[in-house]
């Protein structure tokens, strides 16, 4: 054997423990590999527009001012103007929550006048329910809103609507008390 090779046989044992030992072990590569994956769908999330679906009345004109405030709140709005009352029923939304326009968004139904902040909670918390609903049309919430109205407040509530119907209080809002006139 020439000294090229004995050199070689003693060196290689050598050279194959230190690539074993120096190699991240597998669990710590698949940990930083769901890492990289969680981080990166994170960071794409955040970059693309909130994609909402909204079924509206055509002729209504408190739909398009809550789609406008859905809008400056980072949503864009795909508008549906053929009336919600079918498409509430599809979605499973209970007639007793309904109001002038439906809309779906990430496998959530939001019916009413229901504020652009609580939709954004909804999809960070991702709860177990239907969506969320503001029944009626009242004063104040966001597209019922302004000087049209005279600036009025009322008191109203988001509901989470769960699957079997059953409702509970997500957020409320307080009216303005104003003054005998």
């Amino acid at each position: 054997m020439s000294q090229r090779s004995k050199l070689r046989a003693q060196t290689q044992p050598s050279i194959r423990a230190a690539r074993i030992t120096s190699m991240p072990s597998r669990r710590t590569m698949l940990i930083g590999l769901a890492t990289l994956i969680f981080s990166s769908n994170l960071l794409a999330q955040k970059d693309q527009p909130l994609a909402i679906q909204v079924w509206i009345n055509p002729h209504c004109g408190c739909c398009k001012d809550w789609i406008d405030h859905l809008e400056k709140s980072g949503f864009t709005a795909t508008i549906l103007d053929q009336g919600n009352n079918a498409i509430r029923g599809q979605l499973g939304m209970p007639v007793r929550f309904g109001s002038c326009h439906t809309a779906l968004i990430q496998g959530y139904v939001i019916e009413g006048h229901v504020p652009a902040s609580e939709i954004l909670t909804l999809l960070k918390i991702r709860p177990i329910a239907l969506g969320l609903a503001v029944p009626g049309m009242p004063i104040g919430s966001p597209g019922m809103d302004g000087l049209i109205y005279g600036n009025r407040r009322d008191a109203f509530d988001v509901l989470l609507v769960r699957k079997d119907g059953k409702s509970k209080i997500f957020k409320s809002y307080r009216g303005e008390k104003r003054a005998n006139a």
